[in-house]
């Protein structure tokens, strides 16, 4: 099974119903779906791109945007999706990395993309370009535009094939590329369908962006069950009292996003206003959900069932939790973030890779059929994201590597694991994880920028605050409002610094590295 054939299937299935709707009311039906993906897929294998190719997909969130994921995997290729609303230099760093075949974007990004393609030593990169996403307007004109080209068949890899590559902040201070296969991805959904009994009548959220790794679930567990898929435009997304009436007209039954988009809907969308029981499930990931916020919604929506999804981008849910039917109105902790998923196995390690007791302390480890082969291009640092020692509850397990998730945890009774904190400097904002050392790396590009050093703070509306501490080269502050401005030409929205600080220096450790843990006594 691929993931194009989950389209397939449902345009056999269900050919009349609607696959996905935008925001505006432009909707798909699965037939037309199935033959607008058709006709990309055409025009990719016309342009040369073949099975274990990679697709680039730089296009605003639509109807459009779908058709381009499945048109790319009906050639055998894997798509590699970028943020639209990120600096064009990145996604041409993006595409270049990975040295895509094609990439298909949007004329107002266009002629960023080739400036920074060509800087990237890329500028001989074809590009499919449409006028504008949306209601898939745009990709039927853009194909109309040109000779129909030769129909070919879809290829359905095997199960290791490359699927998509979704790039995560790096350590280094570049983007780094996390690869997963068809048998990633399909693992993964299968599991959601076995989980969450998804019905063709359901009509899911589509809030992440497609870069995000939100986005797998969103994307395929409807359309394989022929079920509706509504699109969250990016403002709408943003804004409590529109998204609470999105949700109320387009019936969502299955909300997925990130706590702190629940937090703002909560607090500011104002949601005594609307009728939102045909909500059946409430899915959240990517972070921690601040208890006063869950309970408040809980109290707000108590008909769903409610669902804490853990997982990196390598190994996407890895373990799940579902809520009670009631909180305990005394409970001030976070709730755990489950059992591992039936199609994968967990262990807690110590630093020396030994698996530690119940109640101890250590690092979640993670296999099994969703994880990671590794990063594009990196590979001594994806040796170092796996653990090879002999651990596990099987003699095969034992063999097989572990995907080290960083992420501190202890294992309760009837394995149930509690979240305890992050082994290194990566954290999650508002969902995405952010490697604190790229912002470190962006801020030192400035002219101006002596020192910098970057800390998360606990916050009690957001999750956390990213503080950057700064000592400038001439010892005066600079404009908060520029600084800004540096780091978005060079890091997306969620990657900027919410708070700076400036120092005439940083304080430094003995062995003259900066003291970090003195930054976190500031606070």
């Amino acid at each position: 099974m691929t993931l194009q054939h989950y389209l397939d299937e449902s345009v056999e299935r269900f050919p009349e119903r609607t696959a996905v709707r935008e925001a505006d009311g432009a909707s798909v039906t699965y037939g037309e779906l199935g033959a607008l993906s058709d006709r990309l897929r055409d025009r990719l294998a016309s342009m040369g791109v073949s099975p274990g190719d990679r697709v680039g997909i730089y296009l605003r969130k639509s109807i459009d945007a779908v058709a381009a994921i499945f048109g790319v995997l009906k050639t055998g290729a894997a798509y590699v999706p970028v943020d639209p609303s990120a600096p064009p230099s990145r996604n041409g760093y993006i595409f270049a990395n990975c040295s895509v075949k094609v990439a298909i974007t949007e004329k107002r990004f266009e002629e960023g993309l080739r400036k920074h393609l060509a800087a990237e030593g890329a500028g001989d990169t074809p590009l499919l370009v449409i006028g504008e996403a949306g209601g898939g307007a745009g990709l039927h004109a853009a194909l109309d535009a040109v000779a129909a080209a030769p129909r070919v068949a879809t290829i359905h890899t095997d199960a290791d094939a490359l699927a998509y590559i979704l790039y995560t902040s790096g350590s280094t201070g570049k983007p780094k590329g996390v690869m997963l296969t068809q048998r990633n991805a399909t693992s993964f959904v299968d599991w959601c369908s076995e989980t969450f009994a998804p019905v063709p009548e359901d009509v899911f959220s589509s809030h992440a962006p497609f870069h995000f790794d939100l986005s797998i679930l969103d994307i395929y567990t409807p359309l394989k069950h022929g079920a509706t898929l509504a699109l969250v435009p990016e403002d709408v997304g943003k804004d409590p009292q529109k998204l609470a009436r999105l949700i109320r007209d387009a019936r969502i039954t299955v909300w997925y996003s990130t706590p702190s988009i629940l937090s703002l809907l909560v607090q500011y969308g104002k949601l005594e206003d609307f009728d939102l029981s045909h909500i059946r499930t409430i899915l959240f990931a990517g972070e921690v959900f601040p208890i006063v916020h869950l309970k408040a919604l809980h109290a707000r929506l108590p008909h769903p069932r409610y669902f804490n999804l853990y997982g990196p981008t390598e190994t996407n849910v890895c373990t799940f939790y579902e809520l009670p039917s009631t909180i305990p109105v005394e409970r001030a902790d976070p709730f755990p973030i489950g059992v591992v998923c039936s199609h994968l196995e967990a262990v807690v390690v110590d630093e020396e890779g030994n698996e530690v007791g119940k109640g101890e302390r250590g690092e979640l480890c993670i296999r099994g059929a969703s994880v990671t082969p590794g990063y594009w291009n990196l590979p001594e640092q994806a040796a170092k994201a796996y653990l090879t020692t002999g651990v596990g509850k099987s003699a095969a397990a034992s063999s097989e590597r572990w995907y080290k998730t960083g992420d501190v945890v202890t294992e309760e009774p009837g394995g149930v694991y509690v979240y305890a904190g992050r082994k290194d400097r990566m954290v999650k904002k508002r969902g995405y994880r952010v490697e604190l050392g790229e912002i470190e790396s962006c801020l030192y590009r400035h002219p101006n920028v002596r020192e910098a050093a970057v800390v998360a703070i606990p916050d009690d509306e957001l999750g956390l605050k990213v503080r950057a501490h700064v000592a400038t080269r001439d010892g005066a502050r600079i404009s908060v409002i520029a600084l800004k401005g540096f780091c978005a030409q060079h890091l997306p929205v969620y990657m900027i610094p919410d708070v700076f600080s400036f120092h005439p220096e940083l304080p430094k450790t003995s062995t003259e590295k900066t003291d970090y843990q003195t930054l976190l006594k500031m606070e």
